[in-house]
């Protein structure tokens, strides 16, 4: 069976190349972390591997208190401010945009790593309870007001508490606190969800949805298939009127869109992986080195090598 050029991390991985974490985790299943001025020295080697386009397998839950930063997901931007609430599902590619060690370090940030295998112990079905996963992924940021803002950060501190408690069964508490949360945030979303569905026209939402479908195609295919042909003709749609309506809910071509992932998961293998650039190429479907030499430097301004290098 041919190997599939995903490079993922996830929290064992993380733990092997940022140990020094706070207290609060959950051998490789779960991990809470806090930045906050002093503490900012703790969980600020987590955030350090961020600085790079990362694959994360398994799910992670932004809360920002207070401060400001930007977040790339997949290849949109998210403004974190405070109060708000981000969460990112397994497999998508993360990137904190213009990382400043300073400007997170007067961040008051609350984050959570969760394990698939976690989520499954628990018996919690993540698509079963958002079944509009293509929304929650086109808008994986709410804000949190009034009661609902209490209410998370009620569930963050008792998590804590436990976690650094002497508890014998912190998993199976954890594991109760993280469901009922997700309740909790599920009637948030879909809340907020619906104000902007009735913000729509019949004709955009359309639009919205097919572009949505279009880059979930190519988030899943685009390192076998960067014809548009292959995702015209999975949403049954000519190439020509594809382009068009990517174009015009995007502002950027559908090319640009499939060039752009495969650059994000060429960065996340040639930095996380310790792959010779060869087996790269051909994990990625490059016909050659040379090919796939030229296509990295036109849109990164260096090679391969010296990205990885960097």
């Amino acid at each position: 069976m041919e190997e599939k050029a995903l490079q993922t991390i996830d929290i064992r991985r993380i733990l092997s190349l940022a140990p020094v974490v706070d207290e609060y985790a959950l051998g490789t299943e779960f991990i809470l972390g806090a930045v906050s001025g002093k503490r900012v020295e703790k969980s600020e080697a987590i955030l350090h591997m961020l600085k790079y386009p990362v694959r994360f397998d398994g799910y992670i839950l932004f809360f920002l208190k207070s401060g400001h930063f930007t977040l790339d997901v997949n290849l949109s931007s998210y403004d974190i401010h405070p109060n708000s609430l981000l969460m990112v599902t397994p497999g998508n590619i993360v990137k904190l945009s213009a990382y400043n060690e300073q400007h997170i370090g007067d961040a008051e940030l609350l984050f959570a790593l969760v394990s698939r295998e976690f989520l499954s112990s628990i018996r919690f079905d993540f698509n079963k309870v958002f079944q509009d996963t293509l929304r929650v992924w086109k808008t994986p940021c709410i804000t949190l007001q009034g009661d609902d803002l209490d209410l998370a950060e009620d569930y963050f501190r008792l998590t804590r508490k436990i976690l650094s408690s002497r508890q014998s069964n912190k998993r199976e508490i954890v594991g109760s606190l993280l469901t009922s949360f997700t309740y909790v945030t599920l009637d948030v979303w879909m809340r907020q969800l619906e104000e902007s569905r009735a913000a729509e026209s019949a004709s955009s939402a359309r639009a919205t949805q097919l572009f949505e479908r279009f880059l979930a195609l190519v988030t899943e295919h685009h390192n076998e298939e960067r014809g548009m042909a292959f995702y015209a003709d999975k949403l049954c749609l000519t190439p020509k009127y594809l382009s068009r309506l990517v174009k015009l809910s995007s502002g950027r071509s559908a090319p640009d869109w499939i060039d752009s992932f495969v650059i994000l998961e060429a960065k996340n293998m040639l930095k996380y992986s310790d792959k010779p650039i060869k087996e790269i190429v051909y994990m990625l479907h490059f016909p050659n080195q040379g090919v796939f030499y030229k296509f990295f430097k036109a849109h990164t301004g260096m090679t391969p090598s010296e990205y990885r290098k960097g």
